[in-house]
């Protein structure tokens, strides 16, 4: 698989902490995102540019690269070298049930309002993670919800959904992940869940997958696609800059049925942007909120 990676990166740190280079490492920056618009149709032009900076000073460290022009001239000639780039500013690891208060808190909320939806649907939006994705289901499943809900789940990189898809995860994480399951209100086993692959993988069962719908989708340029009950959108709002961040809550707003709830990463997500109104807050700890109007 090619990778970035090496020595420092001098002038996109002098950028961070905005010292005379930084309009220089700004304007490359910009070219950057642009080329990679245009060979690859990743837009990552609106992201906010302290966290996607410090990303690429990680990948041009690793690579022993001085300069974004350097990067640049790189992902130009080589398209395996622009899908590196492309998963290195999307992929967002994630552990699972790793914030067991706001499982359970999730549990709570989104589960007797499902039970009084005919035929659910949710949206996790811009999903790298399986585990995120899997720990919903088993949610749903120990509720008695998963067989008549369906879940749509989205990501703007082809190849990071294809293997968020795969649902697999090293086995050692098993005991990690299974004591925050049952932190967050887990009622039997987490190895029930999966199988044991070649020794040293652990992969989600097939019974998981069967109301779950995989599309490429970009939160950026495309538009509503259906309505939905719960939507579901964590680690990556943080991470856009204020206009796309309006955008994607915009998009959430309209694709949410009255009264469907929300989950973001933190509190002033919302708090924050002229559509606060259309929301009411059920946990601002948890990032959960109920569209009200």
């Amino acid at each position: 698989m090619t990778r970035f990676g090496g020595r420092s990166a001098p002038a996109l740190r002098a950028a961070v902490a905005g010292d005379g280079a930084d309009r220089i490492v700004q304007l490359e920056t910009d070219l950057l995102l642009e080329a990679l618009y245009q060979i690859h149709g990743a837009d990552f032009r609106g992201f906010a540019r302290p966290a996607l900076c410090q990303r690429l000073q990680a990948l041009m460290t690793d690579e022993g690269i001085d300069t974004v022009s350097a990067l640049q001239d790189r992902l130009l000639r080589s398209p395996a070298q622009a899908e590196a780039l492309v998963r290195a500013l999307s992929l967002r690891p994630a552990g699972m049930f790793e914030n067991a208060a706001r499982v359970a808190q999730l549990r709570r909320t989104l589960c007797p309002y499902l039970r009084s939806c005919p035929l659910p649907k949710i949206w996790i939006a811009e999903s790298t993670s399986a585990e995120d994705v899997f720990a919903l289901v088993i949610l749903l499943i120990e509720e008695a919800l998963y067989d008549k809900t369906l879940i749509f789940v989205t990501a703007a990189d082809e190849p990071l959904l294809s293997e968020t898809r795969l649902g697999a995860f090293p086995a050692e994480r098993m005991a990690g992940y299974d004591a925050g399951y049952r932190a967050s209100g887990g009622t039997g086993s987490l190895a029930d869940y999966c199988d044991l692959r070649d020794g040293h993988t652990m992969v989600f069962a097939a019974p998981l997958r069967r109301n779950l719908i995989w599309a490429q989708y970009d939160l950026v340029t495309d538009r509503s696609f259906n309505e939905f009950q719960f939507i579901s959108c964590r680690r990556v709002l943080p991470e856009f800059g204020m206009s796309l961040r309006r955008r994607a809550l915009q998009l959430f707003a309209d694709s949410l049925a009255p009264f469907g709830i929300l989950s973001v990463d933190t509190a002033d997500e919302l708090d924050a942007v002229p559509m606060a109104m259309q929301f009411q807050a059920v946990s601002r700890d948890h990032g959960l909120y109920r569209r009200i109007s």
